[in-house]
């Protein structure tokens, strides 16, 4: 018996997933399936169409076709922050922070769809809002002593490090209490140090927040090194699955990232 096989339900069902804008086919007939826990890689070429899956199934772009389920429930037709609500969170190529506000308030946003209190509360800064306030503050603080970025939280983010930016956009999608976690590139644009406090970052929020996380990741290093198991993608469709081992080996994915005949090179 395998005992790498992950036995867990299964928590993102997608199937025959296809994606058209106007006569271009960026996705087609895409499946992938993940199971609780699950700690896997998407990876292919530049325009494969990695990104835009992670875009289909946060709601950002519709579907032409396909299935889209999260713990069973279908997500055709919700919105991102409805999406974010059932439990899935993610990051951006580009980092996404808002540059002008602290750490300490980037963090405190994700926790307002749970604030408690009403608009009226809001408008009139009533005590019920100071209070509740006064907790997302506490929950905020607690949640970046987590991540080691308390001595920073009144820091503005536009001053960060890139490294320090990426993890403080990180602790932010992890505020919003995902059970499902999409790292697109998280690791561009880092130098060596910072891909290796990434890694270690990584493994640390999939175990400490007991999270399913599905990569994007263009460094090899990242993928071969965290990922259990692994889908290619190329020109929108998969072309091989497996794990680290069994996708450096694939004659089909080595051709895709450099060229014909590589896969046959002595």
């Amino acid at each position: 018996m395998d005992t790498n096989v992950n036995t867990s339900p299964k928590i993102l069902n997608i199937q025959g997933l296809t994606k058209y804008f106007g006569g271009l086919g960026a996705v087609q007939n895409f499946d992938l399936e993940l199971k609780k826990g699950d700690l896997n890689g998407l990876i292919g070429p530049n325009g494969a169409g990695k990104t835009t899956v992670f875009n289909l199934i946060t709601g950002i772009y519709g579907t032409t076709s396909g299935l889209i389920e999260f713990n069973g429930e279908t997500l055709a037709g919700l919105e991102p922050f409805e999406i974010t609500r059932l439990g899935i969170a993610r990051t951006f190529q580009n980092i996404r922070l808002f540059q002008n506000l602290t750490v300490l308030d980037n963090v405190r946003i994700a926790y307002h769809p749970h604030a408690g209190y009403s608009l009226t509360d809001s408008i009139l800064r009533t005590e019920t809002f100071y209070k509740k306030e006064i907790e997302l503050t506490e929950q905020a603080l607690d949640f970046l002593a987590i991540f080691g970025l308390e001595g920073i939280q009144n820091e503005v983010a536009k001053n960060l490090p890139y490294g320090q930016q990426r993890r403080v956009e990180i602790a932010r999608a992890l505020a919003a209490n995902p059970r499902l976690l999409l790292l697109d590139e998280p690791a561009a644009g880092m130098n060596p140090k910072e891909i290796i406090e990434l890694m270690d970052l990584i493994h640390f929020i999939h175990d400490r927040f007991d999270l399913t996380i599905l990569l994007i990741e263009h460094q090899m290093r990242v993928v071969m090194g965290i990922c259990r198991y692994i889908t290619v993608m190329d020109f929108g469709q998969v072309i091989a699955r497996g794990n680290p081992r069994e996708i450096q080996e694939n004659p089909r994915v080595i051709e895709a990232y450099l060229g014909k005949g590589a896969g046959h090179a002595a």
